[in-house]
């Protein structure tokens, strides 16, 4: 009896380790490698200007943002977020976009998303259970270029600065009333299911840091060390 009890304990234990400690999908890993290609290609283009780089709280990268319509459409995406405390990039977290539309659209396009988070308001806007752009938070097309020091009261006053790039019929991409949330089942797959999107953000709790994700935090800038998971 003793020993079917020790067994029951010990398979609980194996089933709650499984829980807490997740293994990152083939998907997971292509989802960073994507977004860290398309960092590395929008900086070495010079499209955002330093100074966004250097004030930017927070980046999120949704690359390949696909975007289909006919009479009504919408448009979805998945990427990564990474943000900064203290000098450090965050180990990235998962994150979802979508937005619905309306109207006469035919054709399809798929779109390299940047947003930068400018300030702490837009941060907790973020890793709440979700965000609806434009609404819950403001948001603004970015300045574009490195030596860009014109601004205007829109792009001075928001939360988030957008930047894309867009490949297909579509011209450009329209971001309010998306809904940006964080993807729970990416980050349990990759995290465990005992931390949260809030704790990998604000570095409040070491989590493991997959190769591709230091290479994402590398690819935010060389001025800043990439420190989450460090032992």
């Amino acid at each position: 009896m003793n020993r079917l009890k020790t067994l029951a304990i010990g398979a609980t234990a194996l089933l709650a380790g499984t829980m807490a400690f997740g293994a990152p999908s083939k998907d997971d890993i292509k989802r960073v490698n994507q977004a860290t290609a398309v960092l590395g290609e929008m900086r070495n283009a010079s499209d955002i200007p330093d100074r966004i780089w250097s004030n930017a709280q927070c980046v999120v990268v949704i690359p390949s943002m696909k975007k289909a319509a006919f009479i009504i459409g919408g448009e979805f995406g998945s990427g990564v977020m990474s943000c900064k405390r203290a000098g450090a990039w965050s180990a990235p977290v998962f994150m979802q976009l979508t937005k619905g539309s309306a109207g006469f659209q035919i054709g399809a396009q798929s779109t390299d998303l940047v947003l930068m988070v400018m300030n702490r308001s837009g941060v907790e806007k973020l890793l709440g259970n979700k965000v609806t752009l434009g609404t819950d938070a403001s948001v603004a097309a970015g300045p574009v270029g490195r030596a860009a020091s014109a601004a205007t009261d829109a792009q001075m006053t928001a939360q988030m600065l957008s930047y894309s790039r867009a490949k297909g019929l579509f011209a450009g991409i329209d971001l309010a009333g998306g809904t940006l949330r964080p993807d729970g089942d990416a980050n349990t797959r990759v995290y465990g299911s005992t931390v949260s999107a809030r704790q990998i953000a604000l570095g409040t709790k070491v989590v493991p840091m997959m190769a591709e994700a230091r290479a994402f935090t590398h690819a935010l800038g060389s001025d800043v060390r990439a420190t989450s998971g460090k032992k």
